[in-house]
């Protein structure tokens, strides 16, 4: 074996060693323990308010990595076994509350916003831990909760039949990505558009890298869901709709921003197929989309720029990348501190360059690197990126997750996302 591959197996084991995942039939059962909150407060405090657990039919996530090995996200779950100790499952997550709390208006007010986390329903009793992540960077316990899996508080209501269709892939919900894309502003009879726009949206996720060469992995389920009016909200047109999950233009009052607030009735109609990942499809021409890391992606379904929304928004949701943009509109105040390094993937503020891209720097690129046409598609350290002109830097001077002018991800991306996917499928 040579160096190269003596390294390879060296750090698969550190890895193994490192997050310690168990084994998924000592300790779950092959369905769903889903937890509802609200959490809530202002721009300099938060508390949790538990709704109700529930069990649902499905297990759609990875039975192998159950251990969250990134770090990302603002927030964190865990489940820990209540008598051992032992850390079970962990995923990162990010939320509109934590957006909220950056804007104006959570200076002045406190707001609750509702909250889902889904995780494999466990044999025994556990605690489910909610952590923050602090200005500094470092995450803090916020929440604990006792859970006895035999509790018969634990709802079991069967979910809400949806009509559902696997439009794509044929794998194993284990080992595949299971995207659920859930019809949004469609009616009845506009079903038939409904399915046709899922497999072009889902089209175009798959005409870039690296989601191109992982098609074959990915399971993408429609979920008809009947709105009694077409369209969306648009509140700065005085225009309202009654939709199945709710969603709105103008969140946090920018007018692109295309959001629900519904998290419990996108859960409940998701419900009816395993999922890692929600994809609220909304029939408008309106241009518009959201984000957020493990929390759904949402993008306007007939937009001339819906190919390009749809996998700037998934780069979000699904891999937990950053805005690399710096000039446009935002609600955001003081979103990141230049102190520390961030936790996205494609963002640095030089604090901890070693763990970001910085082994892809040739020699030959100046650091920080000028945003001139000599250094299109060249990695390097360009100044400008997450809603901030200066003090941060992203990979390059153009990316999907900059612009819409790009029909790729950038090298640094199209990594992150790479590594997010095999995680997912259990590599």
């Amino acid at each position: 074996m040579n160096k190269k591959g003596c390294l390879i197996v060296m750090l698969i084991s550190i890895t193994s060693f490192a997050f310690g995942q168990v084994n998924f039939e000592d300790y779950f059962e092959n369905k769903t323990l889903r937890v509802d909150y609200l959490m809530g407060g202002s721009a300099k405090d938060q508390t949790v308010f538990i709704k109700e657990l529930k069990e649902e039919p499905f297990w759609g996530g990875s039975k192998t990595n159950l251990i969250d090995q990134f770090g990302f996200g603002t927030f964190k779950f865990k489940l820990i076994d209540a008598e051992t100790k032992v850390l079970l499952y962990s995923k990162g997550f990010n939320s509109l509350f934590q957006e909220w709390q950056t804007t104006a208006e959570a200076k002045e007010l406190k707001r609750a916003f509702y909250q889902v986390n889904v995780m494999p329903f466990p044999k025994r009793p556990v605690l489910f831990v909610l952590e923050s992540r602090k200005w500094n960077g470092e995450m803090e316990q916020i929440f604990e909760y006792e859970i006895d899996p035999s509790n018969y508080f634990i709802g079991k209501e069967k979910p809400n039949t949806i009509v559902s269709n696997r439009v794509m892939g044929e794998g194993d919900p284990a080992t595949s990505v299971d995207v659920a894309f859930i019809a949004e502003g469609y009616t009845q009879e506009e079903m038939g558009k409904f399915r046709a726009d899922v497999k072009r949206i889902a089209g175009y996720l798959f005409d870039v890298p690296p989601f191109k060469h992982y098609q074959n992995n990915f399971n993408i389920y429609a979920l008809e869901a009947i709105s009694e009016e077409s369209g969306t909200d648009v509140p700065g047109e005085n225009i309202y709709k009654n939709t199945a999950v709710n969603t709105t233009f103008y969140t946090f009052d920018i007018d692109r921003y295309l959001t629900t607030f519904d998290i419990k009735t996108m859960h409940d109609i998701a419900a009816n197929v395993p999922y890692d990942h929600i994809f609220v499809l909304i029939n408008t021409e309106k241009y518009g989309g959201a984000g957020i890391y493990n929390y759904y992606t949402s993008c306007s379904s007939d937009h001339k720029l819906s190919r390009e929304v749809a996998s700037h928004e998934f780069g979000h949701g699904f891999v937990g990348l950053a805005d690399e943009y710096y000039t446009s509109e935002v609600a955001y105040e003081d979103f990141y501190n230049l102190e520390i390094e961030p936790w996205e993937p494609n963002l640095t503020t030089l604090v901890d360059f070693d763990k970001k891209w910085k082994r892809m720097l040739n020699d030959s690129i100046p650091i920080p690197t000028p945003r001139t046409e000599e250094y299109n598609d060249k990695v390097g350290l360009f100044e400008g990126g997450g809603y901030m002109s200066k003090g941060i830097y992203s990979p390059v001077r153009d990316c999907k997750m900059k612009s819409n002018n790009k029909d790729e991800f950038c090298p640094v991306c199209e990594e992150a996302a790479e590594k997010m996917i095999l995680f997912q499928i259990g590599k």
